[in-house]
């Protein structure tokens, strides 16, 4: 899998029937591994191990519902109280990211009143807090941990 920018983890493989699989701990089984797979396994494990975000806290292509529709969420963590705080897209390293995907980010978190989003490629990230009053969001330095997620340091 292509080198992306996040630090080096340890990752589970396994292969069956000539598909290469990723063992996702949120989701306690093996998962193909495809290229947005191998971004959002290594957001997870700096989510965890950086982030000290409690693995009990995160969900893994979380399926919402907004305005009736469901919408899918690569990665959302949670505030103890079940709460969203941030979501998070993952694409492709080879998926450039674009506004058309901060904005249909930004409109699904206007209606879950998320904190943050992040939007990944691997090698790319992309951190922006929502700003409800105003109707809108400032980009971010860095991948904020979760106490900060939690505003205890803001």
């Amino acid at each position: 899998m292509q080198n992306l920018n996040f630090p080096l983890f340890h990752f589970r493989f396994d292969r069956k029937r000539d598909k290469e699989l990723i063992f996702d701990p949120v989701r306690k089984k093996f998962v193909n591994l495809s290229p947005e797979e191998w971004v959002r396994q290594n957001m997870l494990c700096y989510l965890v191990e950086i982030g000290e975000v409690p693995l009990s806290l995160i969900g893994v292509e979380k399926q919402l519902l907004l305005n009736g529709l469901k919408k899918r969420f690569d990665l959302v963590v949670f505030d103890r109280s079940g709460i969203p705080v941030m979501l998070i897209e993952c694409k492709a390293p080879s998926v450039g990211i674009k506004q058309e995907v901060f904005d249909q980010a930004a409109r699904y978190n206007m209606q879950l009143k998320a904190r943050y989003f992040l939007i990944t490629n691997g090698l790319e990230h992309y951190c922006c807090k929502i700003d409800y009053q105003k109707g809108a969001y400032d980009f971010i330095e860095g991948i904020p941990s979760y106490a900060e997620l939690l505003d205890l340091y803001t």
